[in-house]
């Protein structure tokens, strides 16, 4: 996933930055360094993991974490 799909399933799920944090069990400033695909702080580049990608597939089939 690279940073404009995470910004368009951002989008989709008609989440702010904060919620989709919020989904994602992650913070707010991973949310913004993943859209601009660089770290805020150091400007070194930045890649969605791969279990922040699948979970975004998750979220946007409508699956529940596993046990809820």
């Amino acid at each position: 996933m690279d940073k404009e799909k995470f910004k368009l399933w951002r989008k989709k799920m008609g989440f702010s930055q904060i919620e989709a944090a919020k989904a994602l069990g992650i913070s707010r400033l991973s949310v913004q360094n993943y859209e601009r695909g660089m770290r805020l702080e150091d400007g070194r580049p930045v890649r969605i993991p791969h279990p922040v990608a699948l979970a975004c597939a998750a979220i946007a089939a409508g699956l529940k974490p596993y046990g809820d």
